[in-house]
């Protein structure tokens, strides 16, 4: 197996994030539930994005390029925190978004705003519109750019995930399940191929906020991801377990998701966010319901950050 520390890697985040008992959902749920707090991963507002962009924007770096580009939805947290990293290192950044969700100066437009960053919207759902208008901007400014996918998701970005298994692995507990927001799918793929090499005996489940085919998607990104570390395991669906936990739409906040939102922060002090961890714990919060989690199992949630959603996705509380 090739060494996760043979690839070129820049140090934009705060590693190892913490992780400790939510003690008030555990004696909720009857479970030990523990947190991954990836929302403290140090840049902007914290993420799970900077752990992938370590490794994408060293590639950027070695490759010359003086432009990144990315792209998401209007409110994409991934590509707040691309803008964050390019203006740390001095690279600019061009963000190509579609004009879907919330375009005013709200949540991760507002801090966009705030670090100068060139913005621009397409009026599109194919991604392969959004990819020739980068190459067009890029061609037009007659610089060398780069271009980073949605969310970030693909083999060298899943690294970063990869790389948090092992983190995990070594802070000290055994984890029977581990749970996270699937959004681009990088994130799962990189925990799900991570725990097949470091973290025996703990299965992955990635929590389906949208509606792009994760089935096909995760282990194909498994594989490619696996490729770069000259490896081959055998990946069966028993490896990444899915659910979905979309609800009304991407970006749109859920009635079940908006309840776990609330849950987190009243009974443990922690906002999540209403598109991707609010979701994401909801899931949790069913499959421990379902019985998928044995008594004796401790169960650890990865907090992938999103805090700009708070602020811009408009959400419908019970307030009891």
């Amino acid at each position: 197996m090739k060494s996760i520390e043979s690839f070129p890697r820049l140090s934009l985040g705060i590693f190892p994030t913490p992780i400790h008992k939510l003690e008030n959902i555990s004696r909720l749920l009857g479970r030990e539930v523990y947190i991954k707090r990836d929302d403290m991963t140090g840049l902007g507002l914290g993420g799970n994005k900077v752990r992938k962009l370590e490794f994408l924007l060293a590639d950027a770096k070695a490759q010359g390029a003086e432009i990144v580009f990315t792209t998401g939805g209007a409110q994409s947290n991934h590509a707040m925190l691309t803008a964050a990293a390019a203006g740390r290192l001095g690279m600019k950044a061009i963000l190509v978004l579609k004009k879907r969700g919330v375009t005013d100066c709200a949540g991760n437009q507002l801090l966009e705003r705030l670090m100068g960053t060139d913005v621009r919207f397409v009026d599109t759902d194919d991604y392969a519109d959004i990819y020739a208008e980068m190459d067009r901007i890029g061609q037009e400014m007659g610089r060398a750019y780069y271009k980073i996918p949605c969310g970030g998701s693909n083999a060298l970005g899943a690294l970063g995930y990869v790389d948090c298994a092992r983190e995990i692995a070594g802070q000290g507990l055994h984890f029977d399940h581990i749970v996270c927001a699937e959004g681009s799918g990088g994130t799962m793929a990189g925990l799900a191929l991570g725990a097949k090499l470091f973290l025996p005996g703990t299965k992955v489940h990635g929590m389906m906020v949208d509606t792009d085919p994760f089935d096909r998607i995760t282990p194909a990104l498994m594989r490619e991801t696996a490729a770069l570390l000259e490896i081959a395991p055998e990946i069966t669906p028993e490896d990444y377990p899915l659910r979905d936990m979309c609800g009304p739409g991407y970006a749109i906040a859920s009635e079940a998701g908006n309840a776990a939102v609330s849950l987190m922060a009243r009974q443990e002090g922690i906002f999540l966010d209403p598109v991707y961890t609010g979701k994401a714990f909801a899931g949790l919060l069913e499959m421990a319901e379902e019985g998928v989690f044995a008594a004796e199992d401790r169960v650890l949630f990865l907090h992938s950050g999103g805090a700009g959603g708070l602020f811009a996705v408009k959400m419908e509380l019970r307030l009891s």
